[in-house]
């Protein structure tokens, strides 16, 4: 520590405080946490997508068979 610093340059290096962007009362989650949630969400989405093309894809299958059975 340099005993000629300013106030405000005291606490550098290892002895720094931490910069928080979140509030203290926010209950903090590890990264596999997040990691996992994000999967998570990435998995309903494809699953959503999956069932909309196979929605789509009978609707096309009933049409094509209304169309030619006429």
């Amino acid at each position: 520590m340099d005993a000629y610093a300013r106030p405000g340059e005291h606490k550098v290096g290892e002895r720094r405080p931490r910069i928080d962007h979140l509030p203290a009362n926010e209950v903090r989650s590890t990264r596999r946490e997040r990691e996992l949630k994000k999967q998570q969400i990435a998995a309903e989405r494809r699953a959503i997508k999956k069932s909309a093309r196979r929605h789509l894809q009978r609707q096309l299958q009933r049409d094509l068979d209304d169309a030619t059975g006429e």
